[in-house]
């Protein structure tokens, strides 16, 4: 009995994460982890410690290097705070006009947030690149994150509930 709502909640959390690795405000890779700790508490689970350690500090690394990301690209290509503000504004914006809006939200947003500051247009363009750039990156990372852990949940599910 217990076993299975331990699993009900890893594969919500899996589901989560994998929701997360593109939407910014929820912090898919930790959630996606959760799910797969959560699994080790099953009776019949054969998740390893080592295992939990890799993908529990992948989890952490992916995090901080999201967060880290997007402001060292800007940076690096001489942005300002408002670029980085742009890109994020523009990528939440974009989250409601669905796949094309989360592509071209960040880039537009600190294409407009240099602007803004009065950056001239070729900087502003180069800026909103990196910050582009950045976005593909880390959202590409939490992705595969997340999806190789739901996939190691559904596996590791079927044996705990099917043996």
């Amino acid at each position: 009995m217990w076993d299975f709502v331990i699993v009900l909640f890893a594969w919500i959390s899996a589901i989560v994460g994998v929701i997360g690795a593109i939407v910014p405000a929820v912090p898919g890779p930790p959630i996606s982890f959760v799910g797969f700790l959560l699994l080790s508490f099953c009776d019949n689970n054969e998740v390893g410690v080592v295992t939990l350690i890799i993908t529990g500090l992948l989890a952490v690394i992916i995090t901080v290097v999201d967060y880290i990301a997007p402001v060292w690209f800007t940076k690096k290509a001489g942005g300002s705070k408002a670029g980085m503000w742009g890109s994020t504004i523009g990528l939440v914006i974009g989250l409601f006009t669905g796949l094309w809006g989360i592509i071209i939200g960040p880039f537009l947003g600190a294409f407009i947030g240099e602007l803004i500051v009065k950056t001239e247009p070729a900087k502003a363009l180069e800026v909103a690149f990196m910050s582009f750039i950045a976005f593909l990156l880390t959202t590409g990372m939490k992705l595969v994150y997340c999806v190789v852990l739901l996939v190691m949940i559904f596996t590791e599910s079927w044996t705990i509930i099917w043996g």
